[in-house]
């Protein structure tokens, strides 16, 4: 299920970019663009797991700073879906 948002958004027709940068999500090179933040990548793949947990560069990052972080070339992003439950 992690992967999930992933496929989807590998799948949909895109429209050519200005200026994009390539980051890592989870393994997978995704084009962005340049003024792109974190929150906008996480829409983008359709994370909508309310307990998602965002890496940035082996740093965990608070959900109330996804909308102040812009993402940069080679940036390492790992989007983790816990589990919660028994």
């Amino acid at each position: 299920r992690p992967l999930q948002g992933l496929r989807r958004a590998r799948n949909r027709k895109t429209t050519p970019m200005k200026d994009p940068i390539y980051v890592t999500v989870n393994g997978f090179e995704e084009k962005v663009r340049a003024t792109d933040t974190l929150s906008r990548l996480i829409a983008q793949l359709e994370e909508h797991d309310v307990h998602l947990i965002v890496e940035l560069n082996g740093r965990f990052v608070y959900p109330h700073e996804y909308d102040t972080i812009l993402l940069r070339p080679g940036d390492r992003v790992e989007f983790i879906n816990p589990n919660i439950g028994g």
